[in-house]
């Protein structure tokens, strides 16, 4: 006859009802920081757009005003400084200010 201990001690198991509480306080810290940070990236880029309208509207005018007195459509030294400033933030730097120079262009010359 062989014996058995039946009083071997099984690792207890939480239940899964027993651990949300902890986990979702712990999740939705996260989450809340989270959602703060978009409404501030929401923000942030509606500045940004805003921005960007009115660096193109000025552009624009800048443009106008030296075609009307005889000048070139682009000056060029000016484009280079631009890229210059964006340069700072690597290759997309780059493509956003010529992005940028782009808009301020609009249609200038009848294109």
């Amino acid at each position: 006859m062989t014996v058995t201990d039946e009083t071997t001690e099984q690792p207890a198991v939480e239940p899964a009802a027993a651990r949300p509480a902890a986990d979702d306080a712990a999740a939705t810290a996260p989450d809340a920081d989270i959602a703060e940070l978009r409404v501030e990236i929401d923000r942030l880029d509606a500045e940004i757009l805003r921005l960007i309208k009115r660096r193109t509207e000025v552009s624009q005018t800048i443009g106008r005003a030296r075609m009307a007195a005889g000048g070139p459509r682009i000056v060029y030294s000016r484009e280079m400084a631009v890229l210059a400033r964006f340069r700072e933030l690597g290759s997309e730097g780059r493509d956003l200010a010529l992005l940028l120079l782009k808009l301020g262009r609009g249609r200038l010359g009848g294109r």
